[in-house]
């Protein structure tokens, strides 16, 4: 299992199919890049200048929203996973 360092998050991302008001479906190239995501792992927290921990604003099974163009895409074991950094966060969903 990836296990994310300091203040990073790492999201399944939610892949959705999308659909026309008329039904029909978009190419993988014609939509936009996903923005939630599910958090399956989520780091210590950040460090302050004079070494205490900061908390986390999300924990796992979180479903969160992201800034558009955040993170970095990694695979691990066939599966897609975006890793982010908790300011990277803009939402919890639920």
């Amino acid at each position: 299992m990836l296990k994310p360092l300091g203040d990073r998050v790492i999201v399944q991302v939610v892949e959705e199919e999308e659909e026309t008001v008329g039904g029909i479906v978009l190419a993988n190239n014609a939509k936009e890049k996903p923005q939630s995501g599910k958090v399956i792992a989520v780091g210590e927290g950040g460090l302050t200048p004079d070494g205490k921990r900061l908390p986390m604003s999300v924990k796992v099974g979180d479903v969160i929203v992201y800034d558009k163009y955040a993170g970095s895409e990694v695979k691990y074991e066939g599966e897609k996973y975006l890793v982010l950094h908790d300011k990277d966060i803009m939402a919890i969903a639920g």
